[in-house]
C-alpha cells in the first residue's frame, strides 16, 4: 500500500502517504512452522505407534509412507497408481501436481515398495493409492492422517502431517549426514546449480536412491532399538 501511495504522490493523485504513520503500529506477521518430531527417540515412538495403529489399511499405509517418502501431505493423498513405476522402483509425479511446477521423482526403498504391493490388493483397481472412504473417485481426506496422529496421542503441537518432512530433513542431516542438496532436492524444494539453473528431476538420482534406502533402513533401526529398549 505504501508503494501505491508513493506512486500516487509522484503522479499528483495524493499529497500524503498514510501508511508511513502506521508502520510502527502494525505488528509483523510471524510465520508458523508445522509441529514436527525431530528427536530420534521420539521418532521411534511415532513409528511404533504407526505400526500399532488399528485404523484402516489406507490410513495406516498413508502414515507409513508419509514417514518413508516425506513428500507434502497433499501429494501423498493424491498419489495415483499410474504414477508408480514398478520396474524402476520410483514414484513419478508430474509437474502439474507439484508446488514448484516441476516433474519430481521419489525413489522407492524396498520397504516403501513392499507397502505399495500390500495396499495394491485393496485399492489397485482404482485411480488413487489412498482413496476416500466415501468413494474411490476421491482421494483420502486431508484430515485422514491428521486425525490418525491425534488418535495415536500426538497433538497438533507435537506432530502434523507436514511434520514428516521436517523430521526427515533434520534426521537425514544430523544423524545420517546426508548432503543438504540431496535432501532439499528430494523434498522437491527449489535447488539450483552453480549457474543458477534449477536441477531437473533426474539430478543426483542414483545418490538419492541410496539416500532413500538408507533412510528407510534408519527408520527400521530406530523402531527396533526402541522396542528392544
Amino acid at each position: 500500500m505504501g508503494l501505491i501511495f508513493r506512486f500516487a504522490i509522484a503522479t499528483g493523485r495524493a499529497s500524503t502517504d498514510p501508511v508511513r504513520d502506521l508502520s510502527e503500529a502494525l505488528r509483523p506477521r510471524h510465520k508458523k512452522h508445522h509441529a514436527a518430531i525431530t528427536d530420534p527417540r521420539e521418532a521411534a515412538k511415532l513409528l511404533i505407534a504407526i505400526d500399532g495403529f488399528e485404523g484402516t489399511i489406507v490410513v495406516k499405509t498413508a502414515l507409513s509412507l508419509s514417514a518413508l517418502l516425506f513428500q507434502r501431505p497433499g501429494e501423498i493423498r493424491h498419489m495415483e497408481w499410474q504414477e508408480i513405476n514398478w520396474e524402476q522402483n520410483r514414484w513419478e509425479l508430474p509437474g502439474a501436481k507439484m508446488k514448484m511446477g516441476l516433474d519430481h521423482i521419489v525413489p522407492l526403498s524396498a520397504q516403501a515398495k513392499q507397502l505399495l504391493v500390500e495396499i495394491h490388493g485393496h485399492t489397485g483397481r482404482g485411480k488413487y493409492v489412498f482413496p476416500s472412504a466415501r468413494g474411490a473417485s476421491r482421494p483420502l481426506s486431508e484430515n485422514g492422517v491428521r486425525t490418525a496422529l491425534r488418535t495415536m496421542g500426538f497433538d497438533k503441537h507435537t506432530m502434523t502431517p507436514h511434520g514428516f518432512r521436517a523430521m526427515a530433513r533434520t534426521l537425514l542431516d544430523e544423524q545420517l549426514r546426508c548432503r543438504v542438496e540431496l535432501i532439499e532436492h528430494q523434498l522437491a524444494h527449489a535447488v539450483r546449480d552453480a549457474t543458477g539453473r534449477a536441477y531437473n528431476r533426474t539430478t543426483h538420482l542414483d545418490e538419492r536412491v541410496k539416500m532413500m534406502q538408507s533412510w528407510a533402513d534408519y527408520l527400521d533401526h530406530l523402531r527396533d532399538v526402541d522396542m528392544d529398549g
